[in-house]
């Protein structure tokens, strides 16, 4: 599932091609969207919130819409000249098209797609905790929020967007891994959740300016994690087989000696 980073950085070069121009043409290749048209339509900004992205759009008579998509697990954006062939996705897979006199913006496997009009942009976002990667981001309400239910597991708990946005399976192990806790240990044993918290803003944001990601300081491919994606290798600490539970979006990755504590059999 893409991270926070990976999402922030989708609508910042959504919105370097996009920002200020007129749609020329939009395609919504979703059933429930299907009649929906966009064209002569300006945009003035891309932005996105947690995970999901949000682009603004502002008709000639001044309504103003927003496009929400989610990209879950496989969804991407891309970007192409106009007249340029869409290539690097299958064609079948393409939802939302969006095309100015300057660039054209292709949605692939997009999730949750919806028109609303931006005044109402809440009903889609609002239930989202403080972005570690946006103008709304707060440190102690994060960390609060996390507190509100101290006996879930650390992990379900970073993972759940309600308290902080933006982080996924990936983050979710290696912040875990760093601060030496069980991804099962309850909230109330962490003892610093003010660090957890802002150790997770740290890493998305060194990495949200770059598709590769990295917690370990290495972009050398197999050495950008302490152990997502490292099933049975090594601890890079300790030389423990890394394990893994878990299946489809919700996969977790941990040291049973570095991170102890109950685990599932």
């Amino acid at each position: 599932m893409p991270e926070g980073d990976t999402v922030w950085l989708h609508a910042r070069q959504l919105d370097a091609a996009l920002r200020g121009q007129v749609l020329d043409r939009t395609d919504f290749r979703l059933p429930a969207l299907a009649t929906a048209d966009l064209a002569g339509w300006r945009v003035p900004e891309v932005r996105s919130r947690g995970k999901h992205l949000l682009v603004r759009a502002v008709a000639p008579d001044g309504r103003r819409v927003t496009l929400h998509s989610h990209l879950r697990m496989d969804g991407t954006w891309r970007i192409y000249r106009p007249g340029q062939r869409f290539h690097g996705e299958p064609a079948h897979t393409i939802r939302v098209v969006l095309a100015t006199a300057r660039s054209v913006a292709v949605g692939y496997r997009l999730h949750d797609v919806a028109l609303v009009p931006t005044r109402d942009e809440s009903r889609l976002v609002g239930h989202l905790g403080p972005d570690l990667l946006g103008p709304d981001w707060d440190a102690a309400a994060a960390a609060r929020r996390l507190a509100a239910r101290p006996d879930r597991p650390i992990g379900a708990a970073l993972l759940d967007q309600r308290n902080l946005a933006g982080v996924g399976n990936l983050y979710q192990c290696e912040l875990l891994f760093l601060r030496g806790l069980s991804p099962w240990a309850p909230v109330s044993s962490v003892s610093d959740l003010p660090g957890l918290v802002e150790l997770a803003h740290r890493t998305l944001t060194a990495n949200r300016d770059r598709w590769a990601q990295s917690t370990t300081g290495s972009l050398r491919r197999g050495e950008t994690t302490y152990v997502y994606g490292r099933r049975a290798l090594p601890c890079r600490r300790c030389g423990t087989p890394i394990r893994r539970d878990g299946t489809g979006d919700r996969v977790t990755y941990w040291c049973p000696r570095c991170q102890p504590g109950t685990a599932p059999g």
